[in-house]
């Protein structure tokens, strides 16, 4: 029973996490890994073995997939980045007539997660609190921008005066004005949720994020605090959401009541090597829940509090290399 990481990227953690469950399940089994330019990928190169693939957008992308899966045995499918979700939440039903299993949520909910504004009115729905959103001719100092679709912080803005806005964030129609929350009053958590097959919450680690680089967090603490409760109530069972999901937000550093969802992503995060090291091994569930059949029991309280994470560059060598 071999895995496959998508989009392995710069991973390493992750495939290392995999590769060490699985190996001890089974040793001969193995973790493979894609991109688009695996020589140059870090994670491909710490892999069992890689695989080139297309682009995302290319329309063999999927059969592509599907063909490296058959070839090699491959009966689980881990997704890694945003702009793949879609695609693969709508042929997950194809992969699994061929024994191969997607750990992608619903199409419905990932077309939630990728349209900012959808998921805001989501967590409504949930009784969960989100920032304002300004109509662009009626707004408030300061504000923060950002792309209805957008992720790893690409085109966000803190906007201070009106001197800093420009024609195209009036005329950019996937730009959302939104309601500033001061990073100085509360502080920022990515939130690890696991969600069984039948969609209902089996944990979740809160992270704080200290430093962020590119979108990416480098230093986080994980802090068993209010946002436990608050999203088992809120959030324990969400149609269509499957596996790993992060989600953001934001706690008053004072009133705990206070508290703001900014988004949703139904993919492992960046930051989960340090909720898989803390001890909510989402990784081991994962291979029991989907290459074994095992049912997951809630897993709140497995993991350790107070563990600091920083991150640091490190070095992947390939031997031989020619361009």
């Amino acid at each position: 029973m071999n895995i496959l990481i998508t989009s392995a990227g710069r991973r390493v953690s992750l495939i290392r996490s995999f590769q060490k469950e699985l190996k001890k399940i089974n040793k001969d089994s193995k973790v493979f890994a894609t991109d688009a330019d695996p020589v140059l990928s870090a994670a491909c190169q710490i892999a069992d073995d890689f695989f080139k693939v297309p682009r995302l957008d290319a329309p063999d992308y999927i059969s592509v997939l599907m063909n490296l899966c058959k070839t090699h045995n491959i009966s689980l499918i881990i997704p890694t980045i945003d702009t793949e979700l879609l695609e693969l939440a709508k042929t997950k039903e194809k992969f699994k007539q061929e024994g191969i299993e997607v750990v992608i949520s619903s199409v419905d909910f990932v077309s939630k997660c990728r349209n900012k504004r959808v998921i805001h009115q989501f967590f409504e729905s949930q009784n969960v609190s989100v920032a304002k959103e300004y109509e662009k001719d009626n707004y408030s100092l300061p504000l923060f921008i950002k792309p209805l679709d957008g992720s790893r912080s690409v085109d966000t803005y803190l906007i201070r005066t009106k001197e800093e806005l420009t024609d195209y964030h009036f005329n950019n129609e996937k730009l959302m004005f939104l309601e500033y929350i001061d990073h100085d009053d509360f502080d920022e958590f990515t939130c690890d949720l696991y969600f069984s097959k039948d969609h209902t919450l089996k944990c979740v680690v809160p992270r704080k994020r200290i430093e962020v680089r590119d979108g990416e967090v480098y230093k986080a603490l994980t802090v068993s605090n209010v946002l436990i409760p608050y999203i088992k109530k809120n959030l324990n069972k969400i149609e269509g959401a499957v596996g790993c999901l992060t989600a953001q937000f934001f706690l008053h550093k004072y009133d705990n009541e206070k508290i703001y969802a900014i988004e949703i992503n139904p993919r492992f995060g960046g930051g989960y090597p340090l909720s898989y090291l803390s001890g909510a091994n989402f990784t081991k569930w994962l291979i029991e829940e989907y290459l074994y059949d095992k049912s997951i029991e809630e897993k709140f309280d497995v993991w350790e509090s107070d563990l600091l994470m920083i991150r640091y560059d490190d070095e992947v060598l390939v031997h031989g290399y020619k361009d």
